[in-house]
């Protein structure tokens, strides 16, 4: 299993890291249009679908990205398109969580397939524009997202419930715990502090393109904080609600497509709701 998920890694960064880093921000749209189209495509199969219900998913995925491109959404200001997702993310997923589990087979099959590939299209819209702004600006959203996640776990093994005696969400994702939580939640906050400060004094003045971290920090230090506290929690709402519909589906894994790695949506879960946000948040800064 392990020996697996090096050769997957090692594969997707051989593929990833080329096009992050090329020239022109066309290559990785690429790379990432195609994989959320394997994970619409799964969350057809999540969702009941069958084999051509499930391709149709992801047909549809790509026909909305692709017309988004045609339509030269990914070099627009789209501020309203970012706030409605962020409306959206935070009040759907709450609801979505409350009604837990059992409440997610009751909703009409039509609807949770039309907002799942909505939610993905909109993903792929916003990792193209973060591209397109700068590689500095879309890794450090990448950064923030993987910090919250590592020290979540870290902190969560080291502190799991000796502060609050009950789990986050035991009936959907049994090991997250509140401390796990505001461990990710400081490893942000840290990330930022030494990001921001790279930017300072290296980044900027270099000609890279300015970070999260940096154009919210241009809004005032109150603004940086509870963004980036708000950003933390939405990615483990992000996390939390892929594993509630795996738990409806009764399947491990979004899929078997990364050997040792589960499936596409397995591995962006949690960048789902933070990339739109993020550019919703970069909005107020006249960034997006």
């Amino acid at each position: 299993m392990l020996l697996q998920r090096v050769i997957t890694a090692l594969a997707l960064l051989a593929v990833l890291l080329p096009a992050l880093f090329w020239s022109s921000p066309i290559p990785f749209a690429v790379v990432v249009l195609v994989l959320l189209t394997a994970g619409a495509w799964e969350w057809g199969r999540l969702n009941g679908l069958a084999r051509a219900g499930s391709l149709a998913c992801g047909a549809a995925c790509l026909a909305l990205c692709a017309l988004a491109w045609q339509a030269g959404l990914v070099g627009r200001p789209l501020p309203v398109l970012w706030a409605g997702a962020g409306v959206l993310w935070v009040l759907g997923g709450a609801w979505v969580l409350r009604r837990g589990v059992a409440g997610w087979p009751h909703l009409a099959q039509s609807l949770r397939v039309v907002v799942g590939v909505l939610l993905l299209w909109l993903a792929w819209l916003a990792l193209a524009q973060a591209r397109a702004i700068g590689i500095n600006f879309l890794l450090s959203v990448f950064v923030l997202v993987w910090a919250a996640d590592v020290a979540a776990y870290f902190a969560g093994r080291a502190f799991g419930l000796r502060l609050v005696s009950v789990r986050l969400a035991p009936a959907i994702s049994p090991g997250k715990s509140w401390e796990g939580v505001w461990g990710g939640m400081l490893a942000v906050l840290a990330v930022a502090l030494v990001w921001r400060q790279v930017d300072a004094t290296w980044g900027v003045a270099g000609g890279w393109s300015a970070s999260l971290y940096t154009r919210l920090g241009e809004q005032g230090p109150v603004l940086l904080v509870l963004s980036l506290l708000f950003l933390a929690a939405m990615s483990v709402v992000g996390d939390l609600v892929e594993s509630l519909v795996k738990r409806a589906a009764g399947a491990k894994d979004s899929s078997g497509l990364l050997p040792g790695h589960g499936g596409v949506l397995d591995r962006v879960d949690a960048l789902l709701p933070v990339l739109p946000l993020a550019m919703m948040l970069a909005a107020t800064s006249g960034l997006a």
